[in-house]
């Protein structure tokens, strides 16, 4: 409720805002209700994760680039601030970014104005930043690999997004929404969680928060036959149960759909616990499935995956 009233007084306003919070708590939701709630709305809601861009693209990924610039380059390109112009730019894992962009960022919400990459034209864009981290970038400060006078300009409006085990009274009715989604994203009639069901859920801690939360229903929904997912259903798929995130060949098979529907769910069953047993992280489940980046990105796409 906390939260909810700070991010009410914080949306209307131009203030700068740092979202803290672990993993999968929902920093990006936190993000969007804020540009939401502002006179911005109306406006772009351009997002980069700074810990998922090369070191060497994120200029190019912020500020654009020239024709020629590289090579590769064939084409001039926006970047995300131009194409957040008139709206808001959410700086994910803005603790990842390489110390010479944070000198170049911190130049921007100064003077509001850059060069693509390049390039010799002064751009001046109208940019409301929303920074997040899953990091201590006050400790970050004190040891010198996070710029203190970005981490101010930053920091107008700190929020923190609690970890689910602080609120887990919220489970059900997150549950219940999560299953929902699941349920016509992958085109199953009605299926309802059962009372003791949801007491199994509520008395896990979440290391992966809400993300974890909302893959597990999916998972259940995927992999459970029956109408009503019972208790020792859940149990087999919390992290060490039965199951440990790989199904039995018995909620593998479902009858009436076909072997290609069964195959697809499997796989995704399968990517949606690797990326919760790296907690989201999209180079180290890649490493886990044998994958390139890019084909993962490519598979999470494909199987209606969201990426963290």
């Amino acid at each position: 409720e906390r939260l909810r009233t700070l991010i009410r007084k914080a949306a209307p306003s131009e203030g700068r805002v740092l979202i803290c919070g672990e993993n999968g708590t929902g920093k990006e939701l936190v993000a969007r209700a804020i540009h939401e709630g502002s006179a911005r709305r109306d406006g772009p809601f351009v997002k980069l994760n700074c810990a998922a861009v090369p070191a060497d693209l994120v200029e190019s990924e912020l500020f654009g680039h020239e024709k020629g610039a590289f090579t590769g380059a064939i084409a001039a390109r926006k970047g995300k601030f131009e194409l957040a112009d008139t709206g808001t730019l959410f700086l994910d894992e803005v603790g990842d970014m390489p110390a010479a962009m944070q000198a170049k960022l911190l130049r921007v919400l100064q003077e509001g104005t850059f060069e693509r990459v390049g390039g010799t034209k002064t751009f001046t864009v109208d940019v409301r930043v929303i920074a997040a981290t899953n990091q201590d970038l006050e400790a970050m400060v004190a040891e010198g690999t996070f710029r203190e006078d970005l981490y101010y300009r930053l920091n107008v409006v700190p929020l923190r997004t609690p970890p689910l085990r602080e609120h887990p009274q919220d489970i059900p009715a997150l549950a219940e929404a999560f299953l929902e989604e699941a349920r016509r994203r992958n085109r199953r009639p009605r299926v309802v969680l059962h009372p003791e069901a949801l007491d199994v859920l509520q008395g896990y801690d979440y290391p992966g928060n809400v993300r974890e939360l909302r893959n597990i229903i999916e998972r259940l929904v995927i992999l459970c036959e029956g109408e009503t997912i019972d208790a020792s259903e859940v149990r087999a798929l919390l992290p060490g149960g039965r199951l440990s995130g790989a199904p039995a060949s018995g909620l593998l098979y479902r009858p009436g759909a076909s072997l290609k529907e069964m195959v697809t769910e499997a796989e995704r069953a399968i990517v949606l616990a690797a990326l919760d047993a790296h907690d989201g992280n999209m180079s180290e489940t890649a490493r886990a499935l044998g994958l390139e980046r890019s084909h993962l990105y490519k598979k999470c796409r494909a199987l209606g995956i969201q990426r963290p």
